[in-house]
């Protein structure tokens, strides 16, 4: 009997593509897998963490000896800016309040001067300004104080002993020159004005670190020198009583950092 001839399979032309389905499965688990170890879920993290101190913090001592506890590193104490803004008003309120009471008792003082627009009494953003013409101080081209004006001078010296702010002498001129073999220039009669001044406070009493005499000569003119009136009125002396702050100076080194804050008081002269 004959053997019935066996039937080829016809071929399958669509084979490749369970081989490509597979690798692209392959291929999208295998990027699931990575974006899942780079990953971190916050709560479950931060539960573990705290697990894991609450374990330490309870676990019981052993023969190795006690472990130690893992304690939070404390957060520094921040002042709330609030507060020491409120302090730091209070304090210049404080010495507002005291300036005014030095400037009403100087007022009293210089009264009659005042009323015959020798003096006046200014209250500036640094403190209480006293300008006080030099007519009545001092005798033209002269630096000693005129006889008569001397106790009054002594009863402002007595009001600024009782206080404690610094104290700057100031000495002014006109533009008109002079030179003679005691004052060279504006600028000594100026510094030697001031100083005179100055000095008849330190013999009253006045601390000497508070006092401060400056020469300007005829650099600040509050009036035009061009008539005699205004000539008259630069000519002048000013005391200038200052209610500032000290503030904390910081040095600064050669390699630009600046050095721990320190708080001095800042001189008269040096502002």
């Amino acid at each position: 009997m004959a053997r019935r001839k066996r039937e080829d399979a016809p071929d399958n032309h669509d084979r490749w593509l369970v081989s490509y389905a597979d690798f692209i499965t392959l291929l999208f688990a295998f990027f699931v897998v990575m974006y899942a170890l780079s990953s971190v879920n916050e709560g479950k993290y931060r539960i573990l963490s705290n697990s894991m101190v609450t374990a330490f913090r309870n676990i019981p001592a052993s023969s190795a000896g006690p472990m130690p506890l893992v304690m939070p590193a404390a957060a520094p104490a921040v002042p709330k800016p609030g507060l020491a803004s409120n302090a730091q008003e209070a304090v210049k309120q404080q010495q507002r309040d005291k300036m005014r009471h030095v400037a009403k008792e100087i007022l009293e003082v210089m009264a009659p001067l005042i009323e015959q627009g020798k003096v006046r009494v200014l209250e500036t953003s640094r403190g209480v300004s006293i300008e006080i013409n030099d007519s009545i101080l001092f005798s033209p081209g002269q630096a000693l104080l005129q006889p008569t004006l001397v106790k009054a001078m002594q009863s402002v010296a007595e009001v600024l002993v009782a206080a404690e702010f610094p104290i700057t002498i100031e000495g002014h001129t006109d533009n008109v020159p002079i030179k003679n073999a005691q004052f060279p220039s504006n600028w000594e009669l100026s510094a030697v004005r001031a100083t005179t001044v100055l000095r008849l406070f330190a013999d009253a009493g006045v601390a000497a670190e508070r006092l401060t005499a400056i020469g300007y000569a005829d650099t600040r003119p509050v009036e035009p020198n061009v008539l005699a009136d205004g000539r008259a009125r630069n000519r002048r002396v000013t005391i200038l009583i200052d209610s500032d702050i000290p503030e904390k100076s910081t040095e600064v080194t050669l390699h630009g950092q600046p050095a721990a804050p320190e708080s001095v008081p800042v001189p008269a002269a040096a502002r």
